[in-house]
């Protein structure tokens, strides 16, 4: 780490998580993570006093109007946007629903859209659905299997004067690969596509910022990097103008708002800034906005967790027992591997005996392990870090997966 460059003081991280008391090693992070204190709290002091509906003019009214704008603002700051321009909702998966429908309002018959097989399902399946109602022409990228990459100059064959959209991952939640986001949306925004990025791994691990990913619309999820289970699409404010969603009469018509369906959760979003903050402390050298702080902390960060994800990929490979997926360059700290002998559900059961959480299956990257052909021997083992594991604890998974054995 070079002089200057700023550090993450796990030990005073660590404190904030009283869910770390239960002795457990927690690598299950990149399908959702602990929870710190002020979060918790926030929540809590939110649910302690009446908040009703938006759009009243008394206190409890007022209340989730600035539960929600105060959410708004952080979901903006976490990825560099206008506060105007964040839908919120209850996930991404949910929210990228709605887009999808929104969007395909304005396609025709014989429009194109490209996937890509390395993304988690929710930023496949509800495009992909919307192109089958609308007569829309699905074009894949594909990864290279042999290193879980993410190829940006297929795109240059996969777009045409028809491309309406192109949707791809940040970073993979299974494998950690990060393609290059802003060139493959270079080429899409140079034949006139839309760009949709799902950031929701990405950002709790690495500085994001959407504008210079080239997304026009970017989803994250609060679960997780340490928040509630509120999710957002973020967009610039005129793009959202100009798209209709399905929605009820009387709700309101105004951009974000008219993407919101329902009711909403108002003591979560209190959460949802309190987790946002949470990041931006994670520095306790970090100075300046909110925006600032995050840039320097998330930067700490990924240092901390790339060193400690380093010595646990090298370890898992040089064991010739366990196969690890991919080997992505630069990748977030989570990693897919299978033990010579075992079916996943196996692995993590011999895991969870000896204390460590780590999940197996699919983890809803399905068309990655279909391509890489794993599925039909029950997926994958994942094991993932945050910035509250610990070198003794990735010492101890080492020693385990070392000690794994078929029975």
């Amino acid at each position: 780490m070079g002089a200057g460059e700023a550090r993450l003081d796990v030990a005073r991280v660590r404190g904030q998580f009283s869910g770390l008391s239960d002795g457990l090693v927690h690598a299950e992070g990149p399908m959702g993570t602990l929870v710190p204190e002020d979060v918790v709290h926030a929540i809590t002091q939110a649910m302690r006093v009446s908040v009703a509906p938006r759009g009243g003019v008394f206190p409890a009214s007022a209340r989730a109007e600035g539960l929600t704008a105060g959410a708004r603002a952080a979901m903006g700051d976490l990825t560099g946007s206008a506060p105007g321009g964040v839908v919120l909702g209850t996930s991404a998966t949910a929210l990228t629903y709605v887009m999808a429908g929104a969007l395909a309002h304005t396609w025709r018959p014989g429009d194109e859209i490209v996937l890509s097989r390395l993304d988690h399902d929710a930023n496949i399946r509800p495009w992909v659905q919307a192109a089958e109602r609308r007569g829309v022409h699905v074009r894949w990228a594909e990864v290279d299997i042999e290193t879980g990459e993410l190829p940006a100059w297929q795109y240059d064959e996969l777009l045409s004067p028809r491309t309406r959209l192109v949707a791809v991952t940040a970073a993979s939640s299974a494998i950690g690969t990060r393609p290059d986001v802003a060139g493959i949306a270079a080429r899409a925004h140079g034949v006139g596509a839309l760009v949709c990025v799902d950031a929701v791994h990405a950002v709790a691990h690495h500085p994001v910022d959407r504008l210079e990913l080239g997304a026009d619309l970017l989803t994250v999820s609060a679960y997780k990097w340490c928040g509630p289970h509120v999710a957002a699409v973020v967009a610039d404010p005129g793009l959202l103008a100009g798209l209709r969603p399905d929605k009820l009469l009387p709700a309101p018509d105004r951009v974000p708002d008219r993407f919101e369906i329902g009711a909403q959760p108002y003591p979560l979003y209190a959460g949802v800034t309190a987790a946002v903050d949470h990041l931006a402390g994670l520095c306790g050298e970090a100075t300046g906005t909110r925006r600032e702080r995050l840039r320097r902390s998330m930067t700490a960060v990924a240092s901390y967790e790339g060193q400690l994800f380093d010595w646990l990929d090298q370890a898992l490979r040089a064991m010739r027992h366990v196969h690890v997926l991919g080997a992505a360059g630069d990748p977030t700290p989570v990693l897919s591997f299978t033990v010579d002998g075992m079916r996943p559900r196996q692995v993590t059961a011999d895991l969870a005996r000896r204390g460590i959480c780590a999940w197996d299956g699919d983890r809803y990257a399905r068309e990655l392990f279909d391509a890489m052909g794993a599925t039909e021997a029950g997926g994958a083992v994942g094991l993932g870090l945050m910035h509250y594991n610990t070198a003794e604890e990735v010492g101890y998974i080492i020693d385990a997966v070392a000690a794994l054995r078929p029975r």
